[in-house]
């Protein structure tokens, strides 16, 4: 077909969709050891490049990942600057993007270059060597991440099920993501969930990984089906992973987890309203360096966020997309999503 030279080169990048891509969602070549083969070459990949990345971090937080797939940092700033950081979040309207998934509504708000140079408290911390570090540590990438002012807004009995409230890996390599958190997360507010110790690959991992990836393409579930493996409660345990941690954190606690580990958003039986500030890091898993980064370029830096926004509005004008813009709001106004 003509599309195979493409589908054999995505191989070595971080596609993983196994409905899009014959190839990665072949059952035989799977069956041979294709995807565990994808997987193995991106944990060594990322464990040695993570050994290149450890002045970025300090020695307790590596040993914390190492074992739990994820980093907590509560009082990350003195007080003063977190009340002036949360001030400047919270009192100003930017343009937005909101994402409707089931009954909760995710705002997003890009951290351009321009707000990060206007709100100092917020650029010195988005551009500081926690969050950057961390990132960077926890992606095995030493590059430039997206950023946004993060709004979670659930709603339980509004509609069907948040679909982030079920146990999934995000894709088949490290990536991370993370959450300064400007308000407290309670125990029953729907806190990020994480699986200790998922991030790492075990035989039952792998021999799991297999199974899925046989019948993957095919699944009912579509984020499962494009790479992103959703998996029980009961699998957990039959994986012999510890307990679900609810990470249930004051405000100016900063969380930095590698989502290739099993984690979910808990299920709130009351409405809540998270805020915090987001930011992603994800690379190809393949390539050997640590730096080399695009988006790090002079021209480039701080600037995903609004390259992101361009090309989300661009696909609005031309018609329906999974996450329209609406406009000027401030992070905690009721979101739009609801209203129209």
């Amino acid at each position: 077909m003509i599309k195979t030279p493409l589908w054999l080169a995505q191989l070595a990048t971080g596609a993983k969709s196994f409905r899009n891509n014959p190839v990665i969602g072949s059952p035989w070549l799977n069956d041979k050891g294709l995807h565990i083969a994808r997987l193995r070459s991106a944990e060594s990949m990322a464990n040695s490049k993570r050994r290149r990345l450890t002045h970025l971090v300090d020695s307790e937080d590596v040993e914390s990942f190492a074992r739990d797939g994820y980093v907590v940092r509560r009082n990350a700033l003195p007080a003063d600057v977190f009340a002036r950081l949360r001030r400047q979040v919270e009192d100003h309207e930017f343009q937005a993007q909101e994402m409707l998934q089931g009954n909760a509504v995710t705002r997003f708000i890009p951290i351009t270059r321009a707000m990060m140079d206007t709100h100092a408290e917020l650029g010195a911390f988005v551009r500081g060597r926690m969050f950057q570090g961390l990132l960077r540590y926890v992606a095995a990438a030493n590059a430039d991440p997206i950023s946004f002012v993060h709004t979670v807004f659930g709603e339980p009995h509004r509609g069907p099920r948040d679909p982030q409230t079920l146990f999934h890996s995000d894709t088949f390599h490290a990536t991370a993501k993370a959450w300064f958190f400007l308000s407290d997360v309670a125990e029953d507010g729907g806190p990020l969930t994480y699986v200790p110790g998922s991030h790492r690959m075990t035989p039952a991992r792998l021999d799991w990984e297999r199974q899925q990836s046989l019948t993957a393409h095919g699944h009912a579930n579509k984020h499962h089906a494009h790479g992103s493996f959703r998996i029980s409660d009961d699998e957990i345990r039959e994986l012999g992973y510890p307990a679900p941690a609810r990470i249930a954190v004051p405000a100016n606690t900063l969380v930095v987890a590698d989502t290739h580990g099993f984690h979910a958003r808990a299920v709130s039986e009351k409405p809540t309203v998270r805020l915090s500030l987001y930011g992603s890091l994800r690379r190809n898993p393949f390539v050997p360096w640590t730096g080399l980064d695009p988006f790090s370029l002079p021209g480039l830096r701080d600037r995903q966020a609004e390259i992101h926004d361009a090309i989300n509005n661009w696909k609005a004008r031309r018609g329906p997309t999974g996450q329209p813009p609406v406009g000027l709001v401030k992070p905690l106004d009721p979101p739009r999503r609801w209203q129209i």
